[in-house]
């Protein structure tokens, strides 16, 4: 017997430890592994974007949040410009919703630099955009810091906007949230109408309309009288929906519905509200397989990737309406039940890959591994998705934009998923779904690949980035690969949860740790491969 065993170069790291000589740019994640610290501005970015209202596998939302916080505040105090930057990025649609960057813009107004509180007021109106945002943002508000100058001029501004007509349509479409209403944001930021108009609509906020006028007051109220007439007269209710252009949110309360009354609003209905009413549309009949004339209006609005884009429809709303519409109802919080039409499911399948920005194929060859390991069965927000599911998705856009691709699942071995571009997002998510267990070592897609002398140009890993269970670190397995059998290649970590750590090795210039769930994120793989970026 000999010591070889111990005085031998050492090249390999188990995930449990840290690399010698590496240890002060290491955290230790929830599951044990030691990793790269992502730095303040990664962790930013990855909660604006996926948010930390729901549980992960590793932490509750409690514990996540406070680390959010902790995150933004010490953002806010570094440099308040880029954190207003990284809340308008993450608000413009690439966020699976706005929650997070107003909870972040209430942060930044707690700010003590002048900047912070300058740089809020100067974002407010772009963040908060809807009735709802608003009263989300108060509650934040009131919960964490109180209304002070700096908060009061926001609320004024936003409920005195220019624009009388749409301000009467939030006002209309969202009479309270949160605990609150409007009748409340007015006597709380005292606000004093700039025109007659602000006027006589702040004051039907106040009083209502004990009496109907016989005209309507403007243009700028027109559906707010209109909703007070269907009030009046709720068996006129189809007269009030097609004269007054009235939304579902403004006619069901007040009104008589019946499938004609839903047929109107449909040919009206913003995209975001006819994603969430598909089933509820296809359960009274309004759409039917020979109903050609609403399907068309649905692939024309569902199908439209300018309509997608500015309605901020994020892709994994998308996901979720496929998901939700292809159950016929047993998914989700409606309690009806409709039998799916499958041209529909056809146009939410292509909605999902519309609303990803991708392009052209670049000719490279692409490794996708998405992590299959127990953690990654998990849910996301309130999606009732998992975040393998969202992983493979993300993961069969990017390989459907490309021609030459591999999709393999890891745990503690690199698996085939039998998952093509030939795939349906819903069954390569039922083939993903079915996979989750094990522990997690991202090392092993790189002794597949080195086994298999598989040359990719580029290697994207879809995973919480919690590996712990191998007996080298990914990076050291990247280096394995590139001595052995390509140098050149990329490597792209998608992270999918809100943690401040990263396979990524700082030191690496041809790899790159990208926040999840960002709509932009196989249009930014795509442009890495390219050398774009």
């Amino acid at each position: 017997m000999n010591y070889k065993f111990f005085t031998k170069n050492k090249t390999t790291t188990p995930q449990n430890q840290l690399i010698p000589g590496r240890e002060a740019e290491m955290i230790q994640g929830r599951s044990g592994g030691w990793m790269f610290d992502a730095g303040i501005w990664q962790m930013l970015r990855r909660c604006l974007l996926v948010g930390t209202a729901q549980s992960t596998y590793y932490a509750g939302k409690q514990e996540l949040t406070e680390d959010f916080v902790a995150v933004v505040n010490q953002a806010v105090a570094e440099n308040p410009s880029r954190v207003a930057e990284e809340i308008l990025y993450a608000s413009d649609g690439r966020a699976i919703n706005n929650s997070a960057p107003i909870l972040a813009l209430v942060l930044l107004s707690m700010g003590e630099q002048p900047e912070a509180k300058q740089a809020f007021g100067e974002i407010f109106p772009q963040v908060v955009r809807t009735g709802s945002h608003f009263y989300e943002w108060l509650n934040y508000t009131k919960s964490l810091r109180g209304f002070g100058k700096v908060v009061r001029e926001a609320g004024k501004t936003w409920l005195s906007r220019e624009d009388v007509k749409g301000l009467a349509y939030q006002l209309l479409k969202y009479q309270q949230r949160q605990g609150f209403t409007h009748r409340d944001a007015l006597r709380l930021f005292h606000v004093k109408p700039p025109t007659e108009n602000h006027r006589q609509l702040f004051e039907w906020v106040v009083r209502g309309w004990e009496e109907l006028p016989t005209d309507i007051p403007s243009q700028a109220l027109a559906q707010i009288w209109w909703y007070e007439w269907l009030k009046r007269n709720p068996s006129q209710t189809h007269e009030a929906i097609l004269q007054g252009r009235l939304t579902h949110e403004m006619a069901a309360p007040v009104g008589n519905m019946d499938k004609q009354a839903w047929q109107l609003l449909f040919q009206e209905m913003p995209i975001g509200a006819m994603l969430r009413n598909l089933g509820s549309l296809t359960e009274l009949g309004v759409l039917r397989a020979d109903e050609s004339a609403n399907l068309q209006r649905v692939e024309g609005v569902l199908n439209n990737k300018e309509h997608l884009r500015k309605g901020r429809i994020h892709p994994i709303d998308v996901l979720k309406a496929l998901k939700t519409y292809e159950s016929g109802g047993r998914l989700g919080r409606s309690k009806k039940t409709w039998i799916p039409i499958p041209r529909i499911v056809d146009i939410l399948e292509k909605a999902v890959e519309l609303s990803f920005d991708v392009v052209e194929p670049t000719g490279k060859v692409f490794m996708h591994a998405v992590d299959v390991s127990g953690s990654m069965g998990s849910l996301v927000a309130d999606m009732g998705l998992s975040c393998c599911e969202i992983a493979t998705t993300m993961a069969l856009v990017t390989a459907k934009a490309e021609k030459n691709y591999m999709i393999r699942g890891f745990a503690t071995e690199f698996r085939e998923l039998n998952i093509t571009a030939k795939d349906s997002f819903s069954s390569a998510v039922r083939k993903a779904s079915n996979q989750n267990f094990g522990g997690t070592d991202a090392s092993v897609a790189y002794d597949w690949m080195i086994k298999n002398k598989f040359k990719a140009d580029v290697v994207c890993f879809w995973t919480d980035s919690e590996s712990w269970a191998g007996y080298k670190h990914p990076s050291q397995a990247l280096k394995e690969y590139r001595k052995k059998v390509n140098p050149d290649v990329k490597a792209v970590y998608v992270t999918l949860t809100p943690y401040r750590i990263t396979l990524v090795d700082p030191q690496d210039p041809l790899s790159w740790d990208l926040a999840g769930f960002d709509p932009g994120t196989p249009r930014i793989i795509q442009m890495l491969a390219t050398g774009e970026l």
